[in-house]
């Protein structure tokens, strides 16, 4: 049984934080959004608009919003880890990521075996070589490579969150640092494979400031936007830091693969700035219908995020089943398009959310804290999740990189220096999964935040 939108809208503590849960649907709603928009697609294959247009590429300093989202998950996993260790006997590291990956995982595996499928069949059919299909199987799992780090700052809170109540802002301050000597010793003194250590570094400063906002620590959020934005102005003006906050096809440097200090001063600046619109929209948010539609786009957000380029592909895929031109990208007439193809691809996001949605939707939460204490976690529960939660994100990151266009034909990618093929990716985050399953007692927990 699930919970209606309405009835958890209904029994929202008064002291829940709501603008962080505008912020998550609105940041998952601008990257797809962003998605829409910048595929270019024609008969020659699929490009990037940002590419073909250099001068759009400074929209992208508003639509790379994926630093709030990691900042939201930084706020909602300090308030999330505390109130399972105050609740649970024993060791509470495998019931927090137990609790947390039930509606992470679970709709992404469902995404990530349903996909497989497809491709499989279509591989034996000898069509997945070339043309939209070819280009779709490689290109609908890149973005899981958010997932892979949103795993890795589960897995990592509780130690960031010793840190953080140890030292503060000086936790985070030693992230921001060790992400700007990475970027030192990359374009100063040409170390090599060293930036790839700022796939931690810049994302977990980002994950640090939401502990910083759980707290209240946040008191000066003008100083630390207008600190952000001009930083991040002044290394692409002077620094080897492209404009665009996203990659672009063939570029030789991209803030994003890997990240760079310069997408993290952007971080900044975009944390700083949502923390100016946090008293407004507080206000806005305790309308009921407001706060019941935020609460409803919540429960589908994830499957929208996984389901909205294949959603985006089958339009593309359906105009050209039906004999329409597909106009050059960027030209008059592409643009004339784009309000139908993304009001269509919206529509077929939705249907693709009808069908797949109960694979995210909450479940009836166990019974308040004081009712009765959660069961003690197994001895070998720690260890058990974390070696699953390892695997899970080693496979969604290596998928996210493989894509599933070479599942019959032994295709890999390089993964901290490994090689790893989509059969091999799939097999490890479905194996941690089941690890992380089995490290928790199976009863639910109720999560804050």
């Amino acid at each position: 049984m699930t919970v209606s939108a309405r009835a958890m809208a209904e029994a929202t503590p008064a002291d829940r934080d709501r603008y962080v849960d505008l912020l998550r649907v609105a940041s998952l709603g601008t990257v797809i959004a962003g998605h829409w928009l910048m595929a270019a697609v024609s008969a020659d294959g699929i490009g990037n608009l940002l590419a073909l247009v250099p001068a759009l590429q400074v929209l992208t300093w508003g639509l790379q919003i994926m630093p709030v989202f990691f900042f939201v998950g930084g706020f909602s996993h300090a308030l999330s880890y505390r109130s399972l260790a105050r609740r649970t006997d024993g060791p509470v590291y495998a019931v927090f990521l137990r609790a947390r990956l039930q509606r992470l995982l679970r709709p992404t595996l469902v995404f990530v075996v349903v996909w497989a499928a497809l491709a499989l069949a279509v591989q034996l059919a000898g069509r997945g070589g070339g043309g939209l299909t070819g280009a779709a199987l490689r290109l609908v799992t890149q973005p899981l490579w958010f997932i892979g780090i949103y795993l890795a700052m589960v897995a990592f809170t509780p130690l960031l969150l010793k840190l953080h109540e140890r030292h503060g802002w000086g936790a985070f301050a030693a992230l921001a640092g060790a992400a700007a000597l990475v970027d030192v010793l990359r374009f100063a003194l040409g170390v090599p494979y060293v930036e790839f250590l700022n796939f931690a570094f810049v994302w977990l400063a980002v994950h640090q400031l939401g502990f910083l906002r759980a707290d209240g620590r946040i008191r000066r959020p003008a100083v630390l936007a207008a600190a952000g934005l001009v930083a991040a102005a002044l290394l692409v003006a002077y620094g080897p830091y492209p404009l665009s906050m996203v990659g672009m096809p063939g570029e030789k440097v991209s803030n994003m693969a890997p990240p760079t200090l310069a997408l993290l001063c952007h971080g900044l600046w975009l944390v700083g700035a949502v923390q100016l619109l946090a008293r407004p929209a507080t206000a806005w948010l305790r309308r009921p219908r407001v706060w019941r539609g935020v609460v409803a786009a919540n429960g589908l957000a994830m499957t929208a995020f996984l389901w909205h380029l294949t959603a985006m592909l089958g339009v593309y895929g359906a105009q050209l089943a039906l004999g329409l031109d597909l106009p050059a990208p960027a030209t008059a007439a592409w643009w004339a398009q784009v309000p139908v193809r993304i009001l269509a691809a919206a529509l077929l996001t939705g249907v693709l959310v009808a069908l797949f949605r109960r694979f995210e939707a909450p479940r009836p939460n166990a019974p308040a804290p004081g009712q009765a204490p959660a069961p003690a976690p197994r001895r070998t529960g720690g260890p058990l999740a974390a070696l699953g939660i390892t695997l899970c994100l080693l496979g969604v990151l290596g998928l996210s990189m493989t894509g599933l266009g070479g599942l019959l034909d032994g295709h890999s990618a390089t993964l901290i220096a490994l090689p790893v093929t989509a059969p091999g990716a799939i097999a490890m985050a479905l194996g941690g999964w089941y690890l992380v399953e089995r490290s928790a007692p199976a009863r639910r927990v109720r999560l804050r935040g």
